[in-house]
């Protein structure tokens, strides 16, 4: 008897089909069965079926004779389950890698409830993952499991769908819960089995990409169907009256129900215009037969309860009307407002650039409005350090604020603020640029920071990678290349591509990576308090996986199963995922335990000094973590299709920082067997130390302060020798074949930093 049975129905979802098939056989759990139900479908789903029936022997292909729709293709794979839990997926759907397992996992955490409770997310044609905010709310609430329904009633908001939601099949049978017909199936299902089951459990985990193809109401257009709203509903409150100690839910689902019919009543795919009158009308009577005495309604939606309980549907056709007329009026207005803020601002922008100079202001931006940190924010400091006199702001979206310092000034970009700053302060610092809308005036000094060393192609190389320069403006670019008076850089390598990608009058500072300073100067109490702070388990070996983004992919690449790959490696170790900034989401919905999600984090190079060894593939963080002598391995599985979309300026594989792992399966043997930390590697390492970071000794802000600032001459680099980077907490520990030199200190600050 298999662990989970994942009924999928199957109609007219060929294209989609066999991707659904393949997430559920793929999962890192494999003690399932996959009913596959083809539910009479005109296209090839049937064929599809029988292929994967036939290459795996834990699918069951059912085949209807005839079309019973979704309920009946549910109820038939019902018939056919042997599962302790079962699971239902839409042909057009997928399970998240890892998803059984952390439903296991949590079946077992929670001593095997009747029902457990998942999340989901909706996948848009575009390629966008948005997860339901009100499963999200519902599911991260906290407190003890398993449950009744009565602690926690506000599940009851979750959408009622049946795919998100793990059930034990003895209750299931014991309580004979069917699936009834209809383009609303799912409620009639939902409310029932969650009233009845003894116990719940939910899990705060995406474990279901929906698209949203099914044929129960997700995408009907507004016909016929619409109205078997009623009779679900119906069955619902049959389903309480033939139970008297349900009663008390009476008043929770006709609020419900009384919502459910307002939203299918004014909502996408409401009912056509003929049939409107019709279905207010009988909106009116369903209100009036199931209307409870102490169901409360809170005063923002008392109105649409009103014209369901009235059936008012020429009212409901004015205030339809009314709203429409509302909203556009209301985005008129709006757009007025913005196009007169802006002219305001534009002109305050021009009366401030006939103003003086102030020699005592700079202003500094990373990353278009991001938080302090990467280059800009380590030369804020030393600003602020070195040259007291000059009072620094920075440019930041609210939601970053949080990251500048107490003594810096709070900008938020396009306020009248931000044109002050950028039109009277003297020093301009930036990794990126300030907008096509900047006006450089005489006597104000730009700073280029640049972030990062570059591998990939970047400025105008990319005139023949289109994947890559998609809608850069190359006339504009040199354009604000123009306004630069110096150009950061770490090393003679960056110094040529920088000076023929962005080609210009500016200096060039050879002077090191500023961000990378905290490296020199962090100590291993420094080390003790990040890892703790991140929840690292003592003892162990931490990994930061962080891959660069890609110019040939609209959406993540995931490539690696990181939980196989830690069961492989064995509890010493502990990996630390950070998703490019580039995407709004993490790498991994499985986060806890000894995979730690850190994408949120804001310093990546607190994260740097927290582990004791770098997984990546591309991204510039390589030449930046080199400087703390750790292990290093490269994760070049897609090389050629790198390569091909955005060009490199050297091959990686021939010059790279440590051992370099084409497969997930080379990357898992090359920490089993040590390789990662080998003498091999460790020669690697210094040679790509060597040619990358010859200026990187802990004081490269300081020289651009003292030559940009303070006018003072060179300040000598640190000779290698006498670079002291703080160890590893791995190498910190007696014994350990990663052993460094430490070094005394006090503790620092370290910044926030984003990478190429």
């Amino acid at each position: 008897m298999p662990r989970f049975s994942v009924i999928v129905p199957a109609y007219k979802v060929q294209a989609y089909l066999s991707e659904c098939l393949e997430s559920v056989l793929g999962q890192s759990y494999p003690d399932l069965e996959l009913v596959a139900v083809d539910d009479c479908s005109p296209d090839a789903c049937g064929a599809l079926i029988d292929e994967f029936a036939a290459r795996d022997a834990r699918v069951n292909p059912v085949h209807l004779p005839r079309d019973a729709g979704p309920a009946g293709a549910r109820d038939a794979g019902l018939a056919h389950a042997t599962g302790d839990y079962l699971l239902f997926l839409d042909g057009a759907d997928t399970l998240t890698p890892d998803a059984l397992r952390a439903v296991a996992d949590r079946l077992k955490e929670t001593s095997e409830p009747d029902v457990l409770v998942y999340g989901h997310a909706r996948t848009y044609r575009s390629g966008e993952t948005v997860r339901d905010p009100l499963a999200q709310q519902q599911l991260t609430e906290e407190g003890p499991a398993p449950f009744r329904l009565d602690d926690r009633p506000g599940l009851l908001t979750v959408p009622t769908v049946v795919w998100n939601k793990a059930y034990r099949r003895e209750f299931v049978e014991r309580e004979g819960f069917a699936f009834p017909s209809g383009h609303h199936g799912h409620t009639p299902w939902t409310y029932p089995v969650l009233m009845s089951a003894d116990s719940i459990a939910t899990l705060d985990r995406v474990c279901v990409h929906s698209r949203g193809r099914g044929r129960d109401g997700v995408l009907d257009t507004g016909g016929a169907g619409r109205f078997d709203v009623f009779e679900q509903y119906d069955g619902v409150f049959a389903y309480l009256d033939a139970r008297p100690e349900l009663a008390h839910w009476r008043p929770v689902l006709f609020r419900r129900m009384a919502d459910h019919l307002s939203a299918v009543s004014v909502g996408p795919g409401r009912p056509a215009r003929g049939s409107r009158a019709e279905f207010l009308r009988k909106s009116r009577a369903h209100y009036r037969r199931y209307r409870t005495a102490g169901a409360k309604v809170r005063l923002r939606v008392r109105l649409r309860h009103a014209l369901v309980r009235f059936g008012a549907h020429r009212v409901h056709r004015l205030l339809c009307l009314a709203s429409s007329l509302n909203k556009r009026a209301l985005k008129l207005c709006s757009r007025l407002f913005r196009r007169s803020r802006g002219a305001a601002l534009r002109l305050h922008y021009r009366v401030q650039r006939r103003l003086p100079l102030r020699a005592d202001r700079a202003v500094f931006s990373s990353h278009r409005g991001r938080g302090h940190g990467c280059n800009p924010g380590a030369l804020e400091s030393a600003f602020r350090s070195l040259a007291p006199h000059i009072r620094t702001s920075w440019i930041a979206r609210p939601e970053h604020h949080h990251t500048i310092p107490a003594a810096t000034r709070r900008v938020r970009p396009g306020s009248a603020a931000y044109w002050t700053a950028l039109a009277r302060s003297k020093y301009l610092v930036n990794n990126v640029d300030f907008g096509r809308d900047l006006v450089k005036r005489p006597g104000q000094i730009m700073i280029q920071t640049q972030h990062g060393t570059p591998l990939k192609r970047m400025g105008l190389d990319l005139l023949d990678r289109p994947a890559a320069a998609r809608d850069t403006d190359f006339a504009e670019l040199l354009r604000s290349v123009d306004q630069w008076d110096y150009c950061l850089s770490a090393n003679r390598h960056s110094t040529l591509v920088w000076e023929r990608v962005f080609p210009a009058a500016y200096t060039t500072l050879e002077y090191g990576s500023p961000r990378n300073d905290v490296f020199q100067q962090a100590t291993s109490a420094d080390v003790s308090r990040i890892r703790e702070s991140l929840g690292i388990p003592e003892g162990t070996v931490a990994v930061l996986y962080a891959p660069t983004y890609r110019d040939y992919r609209r959406t993540q690449r995931h490539t690696l199963d990181l939980e196989r790959v830690l069961r492989q490696l064995g509890p010493s170790f502990v990996v630390l995922t950070r998703a490019h900034h580039s995407y709004d989401a993490p790498l991994t919905q499985a986060s806890g335990g000894r995979l730690i999600d850190v994408t949120d984090h804001p310093s990546v190079e607190s994260l740097c000094l927290a582990s004791d060894a770098l997984v990546t593939d591309y991204s510039s963080l390589m030449f930046d973590y080199a400087n703390l002598d750790r292990p290093i391995v490269v994760h070049a599985d897609d090389w050629e299709a790198y390569e091909a979309a955005r060009g490199t300026y050297f091959d990686l594989r021939a010059f790279p920082p440590g051992a370099v792992a084409r497969s997930e399966d080379e990357l898992v043997d090359i920490f089993a067997s040590g390789h990662w930390r080998g003498s091999r590697s460790t020669q690697l390492r210094a040679a790509f130390r060597e040619r990358f970071c010859p200026y990187d000794d802990g004081r490269a802000a300081e020289r651009v302060v003292r030559r940009v600032v303070l006018g003072e001459g060179e300040t000598p680099v640190v000779p290698r020798a006498d670079r002291h980077p703080v160890p590893s907490a791995a190498a910190a520990r007696p014994g350990s074949p990663l052993a460094t030199v430490p070094r005394p200190g006090g503790p620092v600050s370290v910044p926030v930093t984003e990478y190429l």
